[in-house]
């Protein structure tokens, strides 16, 4: 598929509340009971962030500070609480890591994990009495609204194809899809079905660097942006245990989201074509003969076209020592940013470049303050009726270019389109 998909346009009265400047400002509602719910559930929240201090924290987890708007306090825009449902609770938690059993707006009623040792804790962890034993159990259950699906990359696509299809919003962890461009037209398809709220987890985009470029991106800060870098850097000598082994000699690029959000989630735009390339690993599990997707490579550098005719160079690698994490720099036609500081001709003093505040109970938590950002936008979203940050197209536009860049990189740096996809 090498032509721009459409959704159609959404009403222009819900498109404009998406976000100001990249990160957004919450409406103002007084709720004097509801503020104090969400005081309560700070101190029952901070139990089970306690006892996860205690195990060894894995890359991303412990990074946790965030900048904050300092003056800001936070209000709700509605008093309603979203009943959600939470399936995957693995060696990352994963599924109570973004604060949904802490959010005032939010009413966690069922949780799953395959292991049912994993599953009790979850539903301790998230305060919640009812569980199921899998995921396509937990979609049956009429009195949930949304689910978060924090399972197993290789099942993204097909769970969350699954939620929707039994009329519930859908939030994902990453990747959107897993090495496939039919399943990435296969969810495109179900959330266009659905009209639905999905929502890829990308914790980049609230990262405070790339929330800060977003702002000025959207005030014209930057004009047209010419360069832009993302570089996700988590040596992995041994891999991180995972179900069935799917990260055992992962693909690079099949894990791309991290890094290029440092353009897609600060422009909004898409990748064209692409240029990778990668050298064979020394790490052992690396190696094609001894991974299920018979990879040979460890660190995969792409260089993509953007849809505003510039360049982007994303870097994905697991066989590197040092630097961990993610980092990104970007370049336009008006200035430059690495970090949150803004150098260039064009003026953005009077930008606000913090990120707006989150509801008292709910932390900023890991990778650089961004999981309770991404809870907050996708309860608020609902809350709204309005397209959330990270949508469909911001997913695919995301996910499938590293799909292709991975493509690239097995036939030397060959160019390839990218497929599209737009709302």
């Amino acid at each position: 598929m090498d032509t721009l998909v459409s959704l159609g346009s959404w009403p222009p009265d819900q498109a404009s509340d998406v976000h100001s400047g990249g990160c957004r400002t919450m409406k103002t509602t007084s709720r004097r009971s509801f503020l104090k719910h969400t005081a309560v559930g700070a101190g029952l929240g901070g139990l089970g962030r306690m006892a996860a201090a205690e195990e060894k924290v894995i890359q991303g987890f412990d990074e946790t500070s965030s900048n904050m708007r300092e003056d800001g306090v936070w209000k709700p825009v509605s008093d309603r609480r979203i009943r959600v449902g939470i399936v995957g609770y693995g060696v990352c938690r994963f599924g109570a890591a973004f604060g949904f059993q802490d959010h005032p707006n939010v009413e966690v009623v069922a949780v799953s994990d395959l292991i049912p040792e994993r599953c009790a804790e979850l539903a301790k962890v998230c305060r919640c009495e009812k569980t199921y034993p899998s995921l396509e159990e937990l979609v049956k259950d009429d009195s949930i609204e949304a689910v978060f699906v924090a399972t197993d990359a290789p099942s993204h696509a097909q769970h969350c194809i699954d939620a929707l299809e039994h009329g519930k919003h859908v939030a994902s962890a990453v990747p959107a899809v897993f090495g496939s461009l039919e399943d990435a037209d296969r969810l495109y398809e179900a959330v266009k079905r659905s009209g639905l709220k999905y929502m890829m987890f990308e914790t980049s985009c609230y990262r405070d660097d790339c929330c800060a470029m977003r702002t000025v991106y959207d005030a014209g800060g930057f004009g047209a942006m010419v360069y832009s870098e993302g570089e996700y850097y988590h040596y992995m000598a041994t891999p991180i245990d995972s179900y069935k082994g799917w990260r055992v000699g992962l693909p690079p690029q099949w894990y791309p989201t991290h890094s290029n959000a440092y353009y897609i989630g600060v422009t909004g735009g898409r990748f064209t074509e692409v240029s990778c390339m990668g050298i064979p690993s020394i790490v052992p599990h690396l190696k094609p003969e001894n991974n299920p997707y018979k990879n040979p490579l460890g660190t995969e550098i792409a260089l993509f076209r953007t849809s505003e005719g510039g360049m982007a160079r994303m870097a994905v690698s697991w066989d590197t020592p040092g630097f961990g994490g993610e980092v990104g720099r970007v370049r336009g036609q008006k200035g430059s940013m690495t970090g949150t500081k803004f150098d260039g001709v064009a003026d953005v003093s009077k930008l606000e470049l913090a990120k707006p505040p989150l509801p008292p109970s709910v932390a900023a938590g890991g990778h650089g303050g961004s999981h309770g950002y991404l809870c907050e936008e996708f309860v608020t979203a609902i809350l709204e009726n309005r397209t959330p940050l990270v949508d469909i197209a911001w997913a695919l536009n995301m996910t499938v270019s590293g799909v292709v860049a991975h493509e690239s990189a097995l036939k030397d740096g060959e160019l390839i389109k990218i497929p599209q996809y737009s709302m």
